[in-house]
């Protein structure tokens, strides 16, 4: 029989089962199919840990969830096809849930559809090596038993995401600052930040949304320290924009405009980097982080080799709805499906789409770019249908929310695309709501 090894069981992983899950109720003969994750639950970087630096098996910690974390985007634009937010919860909640809610749904998905059954938890992958006769090697640790093994597979779906590995800038005078410095992956608490000046940099969504955090729960102030242009929105008192960084000297912080600041903490919010290091050297995705990868046939498929597939590396727009699109894709190249074509034409096709995004000039028409990626896989696949349409249409909604109040944003509500269902307002503005537990959100007020 076929196998088909599925490495890591966040939102990506979970994806995957589901699209041979589904496969199987509909009556087809499915490979057989592995999942490891390295953690002890599902849900990948929705699975929160207080742990920064190292597990507690001395590997490196993949999450970088932080608590208070609230969605900064519609959850109807990351809704199930196959199983909507009414369904789990019962009735509308607001359209901007905390981590703990965001949580609940991935899990009650997958419990509902038996995914764990594929799972083995708290078993990370070592290395991923292509054997000289076909398929691939993959050895494993279980840390419950603390043994290592080797199995065969056909084919293996990399699905660890790529916010894990942090790309850390250094400026001069780092080695001498006073305070603290840290990456957002290790931010956890922005209660540590209360009263004190706190430095982000960066300008895209963990920067405004750790920034707004740290000024939300107390910070003194807080300081953007933005290099390609400012990000536009009109904070509040007690936020700033300033160019990139000089240099620093004790708390001072030099900008590049000549300005200065003293800063007790410095957050670099400046993204990660795709790093596969179980994966052989001539298995590994070596790309930007852009919506068009180099190297991924349809976004999934690695074109030097076919039976590897890489989910969710894009930059994101779409996310949990758009790794489903994928996966249902991966499933059925995997069982025969869809025939591929030829390497030359894969390679084209890449080169294609790399150049499509680099004529898109903002972020409406990026929105529009990963809407239509999205469905094309969906209609390449039996995948249920998804209204990119209407996602697309909610995606640039929510970005004018944003420029017009970049702290009240959440306290708007949008409709499924499934349901229809218009969301309610939450019982609490977000900037009131201090509290991001499941039970508060859930709760009648």
């Amino acid at each position: 029989m076929t196998r088909v090894a599925v490495i890591g069981a966040g939102p990506c992983g979970l994806s995957q089962l589901q699209a041979f899950a589904t496969a199987k109720r509909n009556g087809a003969e499915i490979p057989e199919v592995v999942c490891y994750e390295k953690q002890s639950d599902l849900g990948g970087l929705w699975n929160y840990t207080w742990r920064t630096g190292l597990d507690e098996h001395g590997g490196p910690v993949h999450g970088s969830m932080y608590r208070y974390l609230w969605s900064n985007g519609p959850k109807e634009c990351l809704e199930f096809a196959d199983y909507t937010f009414d369904e789990h919860f019962g009735r509308p909640i607001g359209s901007f849930p905390p981590r703990a809610v965001l949580y609940d749904y991935i899990a009650g998905r997958a419990d509902k559809f038996g995914l764990r059954d594929y799972i083995r938890f708290n078993t990370s992958v070592q290395s991923v090596v292509a054997n000289p006769s076909g398929g691939f090697t993959i050895t494993v640790d279980d840390h419950k038993s603390g043994e290592r093994s080797a199995s065969e597979f056909d084919h293996v779906v990399v699905a660890t995401g790529h916010f894990s590995t942090p790309n850390m800038p250094q400026y001069p005078g780092y080695e001498s600052f006073p305070g603290r410095i840290l990456h957002a992956h290790d931010f956890r608490d922005a209660v540590e930040f209360a009263d004190k000046d706190v430095l982000i940099i960066g300008g895209s969504y963990s920067a405004e949304d750790v920034g707004s955090q740290c000024w939300k729960y107390g910070a003194k102030s807080v300081t953007f320290s933005v290099r390609h242009g400012p990000m536009g929105f009109d904070w509040p008192e007690g936020c700033q924009e300033k160019p990139g960084i000089d240099r620093v000297e004790g708390k001072t912080v030099h900008f590049t405009d000549g300005t200065s600041t003293n800063i007790d903490a410095i957050i670099s919010c400046t993204g990660y980097l795709h790093h596969f290091p179980f994966m052989a050297p001539e298995l590994q995705l070596k790309t930007a982080n852009v919506l068009a990868c180099d190297m991924l046939y349809q976004g999934m498929v690695f074109q030097p080799n076919n039976n590897v597939f890489y989910l969710g590396m894009q930059d994101q727009w779409y996310t949990f709805n758009m790794f489903d699109a994928q996966a249902w894709y991966a499933r059925d190249v995997i069982m025969g499906r869809i025939d591929l074509p030829s390497a030359d034409e894969q390679e084209q096709w890449v080169a294609d789409f790399v150049a499509l995004e680099g004529e898109v000039t903002d972020d409406y028409g990026l929105i529009d770019f990963q809407g239509a990626y999205t469905k094309a896989l969906v209609e390449a696949t039996d995948h249920p249908d998804i209204d990119t349409d209407m996602i697309d249409a909610m995606f640039k909604t929510w970005k004018g929310h944003k420029k017009a109040d970049i702290m009240s944003y959440r306290d708007n509500g949008h409709a499924s695309p499934f349901t229809g269902t218009e969301a309610p307002a939450h019982h609490t503005p977000w900037l009131q709501a201090m509290d991001d537990s499941l039970e508060d959100f859930l709760a009648e007020k």
